[in-house]
């Protein structure tokens, strides 16, 4: 069974524009190792490996082989594109794609395209009217787009197929139908992908939508809007199958973690009910994004412990293999301003990474 985890790549200063909302020159490394007391709350919070540079490919190398042996073989890199360019394209491609080891581990996109406000920036984070690049794109921007992740991405060996097609995941739904126009434009942007695709080679592109729900609380600073396609609208599109980015999107978090994982399974229950395209399950380790604000955030889960997490791995991979799913999908390796993540940290060490092996066993 695959196990992938989502990447932030935000821990790096190397791309210019980073500065803007992290001035320092490490990425959101510098909202990590600033966050300060708020009153009788505290964030203090230390990665074990330091404040690496995650577009360094001997950083990467041992990262990458950190993820094998703790159970982890796919990596979904966030992936960004505003003001006709990519943004934080550095450490997947001068940092894992440069690995010695790159080859071992496998690798797809999420298309991360929510807009981008400040709340990357503790200074400025909460204010109203806040956006700095907008997310959604029209069709020549999408063109670009399709044709870099085909050319530089898609082709490689080491990138994940399902049936033979590379995966994209789309995380924000309406920002693509809107931004191509509407849902007849989107349909035929989709399909100038699909031909394109096939055109270098390959069976087409597995498209995996990112579910929301309106049910959500507690979304200040998430990035993204909720939305809910219905089944007809995916499928009509040529979605080919689903899963989730983060528990705080279709749950009130402010609680603790057990109960967190009732409304998980109800979840999975309902989209079961709902779309005939098959649901990868999904784990969150937990949420928490006081880091990135200078007030306190409410909204906090409690007890996510690494034995509380395992317990949640265990539901996903018996759902997994009840409905004969090859993937697993968690947030994520990196996620340390929203306080979910698997690398090591000076609260619980290897805790995570080595509940990850317990129920999936080591990869490498």
């Amino acid at each position: 069974m695959d196990v992938a985890a989502y990447i932030w790549p935000a821990y790096t200063g190397d791309e210019p524009r980073t500065r803007i909302f992290w001035p320092e020159g490490i990425g959101e490394w510098q909202t990590v190792k600033n966050a300060a007391p708020k009153g009788d709350y505290s964030w203090n919070r230390k990665p074990l490996w330091g404040y690496q540079n995650e577009a360094d490919p001997y950083v990467m190398q041992m990262q990458i082989q950190a993820a094998l042996d703790h159970g982890v073989n796919v990596f979904i890199y966030d992936w960004y594109w505003y003001d006709d360019r990519p943004f934080l394209e550095n450490c997947l491609n001068d940092g894992f794609l440069k690995a010695e080891n790159c080859g071992d581990m496998q690798f797809y996109i999420m298309w991360a395209n929510h807009d981008a406000n400040t709340t990357w920036d503790r200074r400025n984070a909460g204010r109203a009217d806040s956006t700095i690049w907008q997310g959604a794109v029209g069709r020549t921007q999408f063109e670009k787009i399709g044709r870099r992740w085909i050319s530089q991405y898609f082709t490689r060996p080491n990138y994940y197929r399902i049936d033979g097609k590379p995966v994209v995941s789309i995380y924000e739904l309406q920002n693509f139908i809107t931004g191509l126009g509407g849902l007849s434009e989107a349909k035929a942007a989709i399909a100038w992908l699909q031909a394109e695709a096939r055109a270098a080679g390959l069976p087409g592109v597995h498209l995996q939508h990112v579910r929301w729900s309106s049910h959500a609380e507690n979304l200040s600073g998430v990035d993204g809007a909720r939305f809910r396609a219905d089944a007809r609208v995916l499928e009509d599109l040529g979605f080919e199958s689903l899963t989730h980015y983060q528990f705080v999107h279709f749950t009130d978090i402010d609680r603790e973690y057990t109960d967190i994982l009732a409304d998980v399974q109800k979840e999975w229950e309902d989209l079961d009910a709902q779309f005939h395209i098959p649901y990868f399950p999904h784990i969150s380790i937990g949420w928490d994004n006081n880091p990135r604000f200078l007030d306190f955030r409410p909204g906090i889960v409690r007890n996510n412990t690494p034995e509380n997490f395992k317990a949640a791995l265990r539901l996903a991979r018996a759902y997994a293999e009840r409905h004969g799913r090859g993937l697993v999908t968690l947030n994520s390796w990196n996620e340390w301003t929203e306080t979910s993540y698997l690398q090591p940290d000076d609260r619980y060490g290897y805790g995570y990474l080595e509940a990850v092996r317990e129920v999936f066993g080591a990869k490498k």
